[in-house]
């Protein structure tokens, strides 16, 4: 079970999940899917007016997840990444249903942000095609959004996420299924609208290959080659002839166009429109496919974490680079932080998603200096939870931003946003470590050390050094009515 890895996509039209074996060729690991189900369930039709899933929706989610999760049950967690995409994102009472979709899968799920799942379907589309030393435009139409990148290698450059889907555009467009000339015009100036906003730039970067993943993609490549619209892929020629015959039709009858899976009839002309709106503003003459997809490029993505080559450490470097982060003081704080934390949590399962985190908080926590020195921690949170952070979930930003808004300041403004009472081992930890720094001095060893039980937080401190420290003695005890305040006795001891 070592050997293997499971990606679960969360789409607003489809839900798939993916299992693949690591096979080492020649020194490089490389990814075998082995297994694989995908079922609809159209959670973007499930959204009303106000945004909400309804009921109906939320119960095929559920009941896909359930039999997800039968076939990941004897898979450790951190074999295991379940992400979760546009109409998670957009729908108001996803936090009502996230506990139990997690509960029905049995894994955590990561509602990832649209660059975030931009990235990880350029990776996973890239992994299948032979290497090129040209630019790569990958676009994947999902349900609900639409994913456009350019990007050379295994390395995206221009990356967007655009709010229109196969499902959101036929719902919108072709709510009863019929289709007029009238409704696919409608349809395709609202889809330019949102594309043109992208445009130059996207072609003023350029690209020598174009690329188009999942189900939308695929389908229109199909239905083009085997009805003979074209001989060469995707092209705007065969767009005009599929259009025009589905206008003719008056809707999509599956009998008149080979290629077509039934489940895909009824989202097939948003997606038309979406494809044809993106021909034309971006100037693509013609378009592959690509096997892969987000849920390879979560594979690989774990691959990565599993290979101590997290995309997170170098989102961490690059953020400590682009806001001017001392690197010295985030190296001290760190290493304290870390020390204090393993001392007083050795073991337990969420351990392993707080320690990383405090790392990175740590690294993190004077990003919000480069803003402003007043309330900096505030500023760091703001930007942490906020900016687009390669490899980070929205949950994941979520808790370094809690970490680095609790680092200093009042402890009273954190109580709402804690999730877990490790969290506050946590910030305790991160708290102390940059209260011992504040001189931006090296200190070896560290001169004290805490512990923590059920609601009793003790400190011993070096008598000595706490002598030649006063303005530290004066902060150590001033953290006593901090800790009061949210419901912790905090005893300073001397040795």
């Amino acid at each position: 079970m070592d050997q293997l890895l499971a990606a679960v996509d969360l789409g607003s039209n489809s839900f798939r999940l993916s299992i693949g074996r690591i096979v080492q060729q020649d020194g490089t690991p490389q990814i075998y899917q082995i297994d694989r189900l995908k079922e609809t369930v159209r959670l973007a039709a499930g959204l009303d007016a106000e945004k909400r899933l309804g009921d109906d929706a939320i119960e095929r989610a559920i009941a896909v997840l359930e039999r997800f999760g039968d076939r990941l049950r004897s898979f450790h967690p951190n074999r295991v990444r379940a992400v979760a995409t546009n109409t998670f994102r957009v729908a108001r009472n996803t936090k009502d249903f996230l506990p139990r979709a997690e509960a029905a899968l049995g894994f955590p799920i990561e509602v990832i942000a649209g660059r975030e799942e931009a990235r990880l379907i350029f990776s996973g589309v890239v992994h299948t095609l032979p290497p090129s030393p040209n630019k790569r435009l990958v676009i994947d139409i999902g349900g609900g959004s639409t994913e456009v990148i350019i990007g050379k290698g295994h390395e995206p450059g221009l990356m967007s996420s655009l709010y229109m889907g196969c499902v959101s555009y036929s719902r919108q467009f072709f709510s009863d299924g019929v289709v007029d000339a009238h409704q696919m015009k409608q349809a395709e100036l609202a889809a330019r609208r949102e594309i043109e906003v992208i445009a130059k730039q996207y072609r003023k970067m350029g690209w020598k290959e174009a690329y188009g993943s999942s189900g939308t993609a695929k389908a229109l490549f199909a239905i083009l080659t085997e009805s003979r619209f074209s001989d060469r892929g995707i092209t705007r020629a065969g767009l005009a002839k599929l259009k025009d015959r589905i206008v003719r039709s008056g809707r999509v009858i599956p009998s008149e166009l080979p290629g077509i899976k039934i489940e895909r009839s009824d989202v097939l002309p948003g997606g038309l429109a979406i494809m044809s709106a993106l021909f034309d503003e971006l100037g693509i003459e013609v378009m592959h496919t690509g096997d892969g997809a987000l849920r390879l490029g979560v594979l690989y993505d774990l691959l990565g974490r599993d290979d101590e080559h997290d995309k997170r450490d170098e989102s961490v470097r690059q953020f400590m680079k682009r806001y001017h982060v001392d690197l010295n003081q985030a190296r001290r704080v760190r290493h304290a932080a870390l020390t204090l934390f393993d001392a007083m949590f050795p073991e337990g399962p969420e351990r392993a998603e707080l320690r990383p985190a405090l790392g990175w908080a740590a690294d993190l926590h004077e990003v919000g200096l480069s803003i402003a020195h007043n309330a900096y921690h505030k500023h760091t949170a703001y930007v942490l939870e906020n900016a687009d952070m390669p490899g980070f979930s929205r949950a994941d930003q979520q808790l370094l931003a809690l970490l680095a808004l609790g680092h200093q300041g009042k402890l009273t403004k954190l109580e709402p946003l804690i999730r877990t009472r490790p969290q506050w081992k946590a910030i305790l930890s991160l708290r102390l470590a940059v209260l011992l720094f504040r001189r931006r001095g090296e200190i070896e060893p560290l001169p004290l050390t805490a512990s923590v039980r059920d609601n009793s937080i003790v400190v011993r401190v070096n008598r000595e050094w706490l002598a030649q420290h006063p303005l530290s003695d004066f902060t150590l005890r001033a953290e006593e009515a901090e800790w009061n305040k949210v419901g912790f006795s905090f005893e300073l001891l001397e040795y």
